[in-house]
């Protein structure tokens, strides 16, 4: 593997310092690697020393600073403090680490950057390195960036339905929620349309989806885009897909709590095939009292068991004694190991947030989807698995902005056991299998993984 590595070249990726942005930047590594690259990634110093992460045999880790080494992103203050200081600090480590490679046997050549980083080409081109973004959100995503970068999409937009190439008619909700509503996350806002400023000059553009699943937007968007787009997804462990690259069963850099799965693997051994309920919003979403009342409640009456992701700090907006009284039907955790949860076959639909690394996992293992979406991408990837790929339902939300308890329980019926239930079944299966395929050898992504390597890595 050495002699091929120095042969075929070093890529330096460079992720978002968040857990939905190292999940699948280290993944792809790792498909890099198994073509005969080598791969490295690039996490914060106050990553590095918090949590302690070692190399998994295959891709290496290095370090860089983004100007917090002594403390998380939180500490800045602010989105736009952050993202400044970020810049400074980490286009001078990126230097350094690439000019400290340039006198090892394995030079960097490529440079992989989060599209969130747009000054990281700049690094790239000074040392004469082929780079370009990684895109971790769904192709639909970004090409609704891409126009409002270019002009073409008002914010927020001046009527509905509001029509996007290769989209179906979208009302506002189903638009990111930055876009939708640009007063509430202005820093926020800038920061993905200007993911789109030098692509230009960019030598490639990945993109964290598959030709597949986004075929009309994927080809609108590669008409437009003034650089080659290759839609290298899903970055989900290769044990849950062709099972080809070694050792490869989970993601492996985990910034929040591991603990024991015994509890929840055998919990879930004593439940029939189909019967229970997966609830899970990711590391970030942090639902109002008001909702988490609503959905307990909502996940009481439903009449199915259910598997809760309860983070410690949302623990406190739970209805008292509520674990109590659910201990018959409900398991509530504050950590699930998330891909193995959703490949045992107790599991009968997901309730989630619908953040595009969930929605993806849910995709891979043909499990059907009830989507709550919260915030930034969700409300699109909602609109998406309802919609177009019909492998789920999205909730309602009333006049105040509250999914009741009422809608939560429909929902979950409707889904487990309701006749839409059996063709959204059905459809779930259908993606799973297209989505392995273009994982697999000779499926679109991996023809798109190695035309990257061979026309960028190599040249």
């Amino acid at each position: 593997m050495d002699e091929r590595a120095e042969k075929r070249g070093h890529v330096l990726v460079v992720p978002y310092p968040s857990q939905g942005h190292i999940n699948p930047t280290l993944q792809f590594s790792r498909r890099l690697v198994s073509k005969g690259v080598k791969a490295t990634l690039a996490i914060t110093n106050y990553i590095f020393k918090t949590f302690k992460p070692t190399s998994d045999g295959h891709v290496g880790l290095a370090t860089i600073s983004d100007g917090y080494d002594e403390g998380s992103f939180a500490s800045a203050g602010s989105v736009d403090t952050y993202l400044d200081r970020m810049e400074a600090a980490g286009s001078q480590t990126l230097g350094d680490l690439i000019e400290a490679y340039a006198v090892t046997p394995h030079p960097i050549t490529c440079l992989i950057y989060d599209s969130f980083f747009p000054w990281a080409l700049d690094v790239a081109k000074k040392y004469g390195l082929v780079g370009g973004p990684f895109f971790t959100q769904a192709c639909a995503v970004n090409y609704t960036y891409f126009l409002i970068h270019h002009g073409k999409l008002n914010v927020p937009p001046s009527s509905v339905p509001v029509e996007i190439p290769g989209l179906p008619p979208l009302e506002v909700g189903d638009l990111p929620s930055f876009v939708g509503s640009p007063e509430s996350y202005p820093a926020y806002l800038r920061l993905v349309v200007n993911q789109n400023i030098n692509l230009d000059k960019a030598d490639f553009v990945l993109v964290n989806t598959y030709y597949e699943l986004e075929d009309k937007v994927v080809n609108t968007m590669s008409r437009e885009c003034p650089t080659p787009l290759l839609t290298i997804g899903p970055t989900v462990p290769s044990l849950y897909l062709d099972n080809k690259i070694e050792d490869d069963k989970d993601y492996g850099l985990n910034l929040f709590y591991l603990g024991s799965i015994d509890r929840i693997t055998h919990w879930l051994s004593t439940k029939p095939p189909k019967s229970v309920v997966y609830v899970s919003f990711g590391s970030m979403a942090c639902l109002p009292d008001t909702q988490m009342e609503e959905l307990a409640r909502g996940l009481k009456a439903c009449g199915h068991d259910f598997l809760w992701v309860v983070r410690a700090s949302e623990e406190d907006k739970l209805p008292s004694s509520f674990a109590e009284e659910v201990r018959q039907s409900g398991l509530l955790v504050r950590w699930s190991p998330q891909l193995e949860v959703l490949a045992n076959e107790a599991i009968g639909c997901f309730f989630t947030h619908c953040g595009w690394n969930s929605t993806v996992e849910a995709l891979a293992l043909g499990v059907p989807m009830i989507g709550m979406p919260q915030w930034t991408d969700q409300p699109m990837n909602a609109k998406l698995i309802q919609d177009v790929w019909k492998v789920g339902v999205r909730v309602k939300v009333d006049k105040d902005g509250l999914v009741t308890r009422e809608e939560i329980e429909d929902r979950i019926k409707e889904v487990m056991v309701g006749e839409r239930g059996e063709e959204i079944r059905e459809n779930a299966k259908r993606w799973r299998d297209l989505t392995n395929n273009a994982y697999s050898q000779g499926g679109s992504s991996d023809r798109m993984i190695t035309e990257f390597v061979s026309k960028v890595v190599e040249s």
